[in-house]
């Protein structure tokens, strides 16, 4: 009984404080009054007073009075959104006060789509810019919203601009500084550390049917220790990767944006995105890809592409940018191995010497890159002629043994097979060794006709890989219709000239002794014609006039050899016996 009266007692007093509490609250302390604007805040200062065994002298420990609390930091924001640009011969950077972010940026010289500058930002109308600063899951920061104040910079060239905010929305620095090699060195800070940077999505603005091209390649690519990996925009996932980075790039085939960190850095991401169309052809905004990487149905045929991201090792980030063309020499001046983007396959050593003649062609015999594959690839064929006289003489040798081959042929032909349909490997043996006891008896060799187009194949995929990754003929015209030798023709007119020279080259071939051979060799020209409707009209121009140079060496030939083989045929003839004169 007394202890249900304690423990009644004890609630009901803590109920009456409860109550006296609620009704009567503690004043609140007043608010330090705010510096004025304009004015920067400063507290009170303090004066230090030496202590003895812990109590100051002439006043008690428990007197002495508490710090005052820091007085909140000055606001930095701007007044109004608005452009600026930094600029020089190379290029034109133009960025927004709305988040410090790159709204263009043009490079100077370089000829794009309807004969204007070309632009390297990809048009958008609400997604993100480059150099927009995100969390560490890839979404905005606050500061991507808020108006930065600017301070033009002078620097010995005078391009330069720093970008500072601090307010509610949180509180962060850009600082961009522009080389006269077109370089953009970078450096940023913001409170929340661990911040990233993104560039993209991709790089230029393109249209529905460029985004499809299959020659125009787009990827993320990095290097670590020197070694250079590549992501597809169709991966379904976001692609995180570790620190120890050299750089990360956005690229295509004739363009990149690179990051390069001049110090540690907390690692990198690459994002697949889709484009989703917006009011003019070449605008698009970037979706991410759904959780998973499942999109739905109705999105299943938008394009596709890549953000990239570098995230800060703390509360800053320095780094350099690279944007332009992939021009190797540009680039394999620069200290950072981004030359390896420019990729030629396995015979990059015979490109390289194909694309210096091409350029000083071009340079200095006729200032149009179509004419320049016309005269390059005639002096290759100059070049090439005694290999291709050598496999003419072994095929016209092969195509006189031709009626002896059929005949050994015919007459093994009943034995390669026993009366249950079994093939008859000791009698297939026997008939190689017959045509071959011919071959070495007429002083015939079997490849000679096929070596030397063996050896000619790597130069001719060579000049494959350069014309399909110069960034010389990006829009570069060759005559009438033909207004980019790095597009297909859209009339199709040189892929079907192309094809009918491959079919008359094809007649006037000796066809090979195989009849299985012989058919293949006549569904050639229906082939190359097909595939090269999709390539690049510099790559056409370069196969028809190789067809058209290979007809005229053809014709010469065929006569000489016919000459050669009258002429000994006269020779051998028996001479006739002159009559005795009467």
């Amino acid at each position: 009984m007394d202890n249900r009266r304690l423990l009644l007692a004890a609630a009901l007093s803590m109920a009456v404080l409860l109550t006296w509490q609620f009704l009567f609250p503690a004043p609140r302390p007043e608010a330090p009054p705010a510096p004025p604007p304009g004015a920067a805040a400063t507290a009170p200062a303090a004066t230090a007073t030496p202590a003895t065994n812990g109590v100051a002298e002439g006043v008690a420990a428990a007197e002495v009075a508490a710090p005052a609390p820091p007085a909140a930091a000055e606001p930095i924001a701007g007044e109004s959104e608005d452009r600026f640009v930094l600029e020089n011969s190379v290029l034109r950077a133009e960025f927004s006060n709305r988040g410090a972010v790159l709204v263009s940026l043009v490079l100077r010289g370089q000829v794009g789509p309807g004969g204007t500058e070309l632009e390297l930002v990809q048009p958008r109308a609400a997604s993100p810019q480059p150099f927009t600063l995100v969390d560490a899951a890839l979404a905005p920061l606050p500061v991507a919203e808020a108006l930065f104040a600017v301070d033009p910079e002078e620097d010995a060239a005078g391009r330069a601009l720093r970008f500072r905010y601090r307010g509610p929305l949180g509180s962060a620095e850009k600082r961009f500084r522009l080389r006269s090699d077109g370089r953009i060195d970078v450096e940023l800070e913001s409170a929340s550390a661990g911040f990233g940077v993104m560039i993209g999505p991709g790089l230029r603005g393109r249209t529905v049917a460029e985004l499809g091209n299959r020659f125009d390649r787009r990827l993320g690519s990095w290097r670590t220790q020197g070694e250079v990996e590549t992501v597809e925009p169709s991966a379904d996932s976001v692609v995180r990767l570790g620190s120890g980075l050299d750089w990360i790039a956005l690229e295509d085939t004739y363009f990149l944006s690179a990051l390069v960190p001049n110090g540690p850095v907390d690692g990198a991401a690459f994002e697949p995105v889709l484009l989703v169309a917006g009011a003019d052809a070449r605008s698009f905004d970037a979706r991410p890809l759904p959780e998973g990487g499942k999109v739905a149905r109705e999105d299943k045929d938008l394009a596709r592409d890549l953000r990239a991201y570098l995230f800060a090792r703390g509360e800053r980030l320095e780094l350099t940018t690279v944007w332009g063309p992939k021009d190797y020499d540009r680039l394999a001046a620069l200290p950072y191995g981004l030359e390896k983007t420019v990729r030629w396959g396995m015979f990059g050593v015979l490109v390289r010497p194909l694309l210096m003649g091409l350029q000083w062609i071009h340079a200095n015999v006729v200032a149009n890159y179509g004419w320049a594959i016309v005269i390059l690839t005639t002096l290759l064929k100059i070049a090439l002629l005694p290999l291709s006289i050598a496999g003419f003489k072994s095929m016209r040798k092969m195509q006189k043994l031709a009626p002896k081959m059929q005949a050994i042929r015919e007459r093994w032909r009943p034995k390669l097979r026993d009366k249950q349909g079994r093939f008859n490997a000791e009698a297939q043996r026997q008939m190689n060794e017959e045509v071959m006891a011919l071959y070495r008896s007429e002083g015939v060799n079997p490849a000679g006709g096929c070596l030397p187009m063996l050896i000619q194949l790597p130069i001719f995929l060579a000049f494959y890989n350069m014309l399909s990754t110069a960034v010389e003929l990006k829009w570069a015209p060759w005559v009438l219709w033909v207004q980019d030798l790095s597009e297909r023709d859209q009339y199709f007119v040189l892929p079907l000239i192309m094809g009918a020279t491959q079919f008359v080259q094809q007649r006037m071939t000796p066809p090979p002794p195989d009849p299985f051979q012989r058919r293949m060799m006549q569904m050639l020209p229906i082939v190359f014609t097909i595939f090269s409707f999709g390539f690049p009209s510099g790559l056409v121009l370069y196969w028809l006039t190789n067809n058209v140079l290979t007809i005229g060496q053809q014709m010469l030939y065929n006569s000489m050899a016919d000459k050669s083989e009258g002429e000994a045929a006269a020779a051998a003839a028996p001479k006739p016996k002159g009559r005795k004169g009467s």
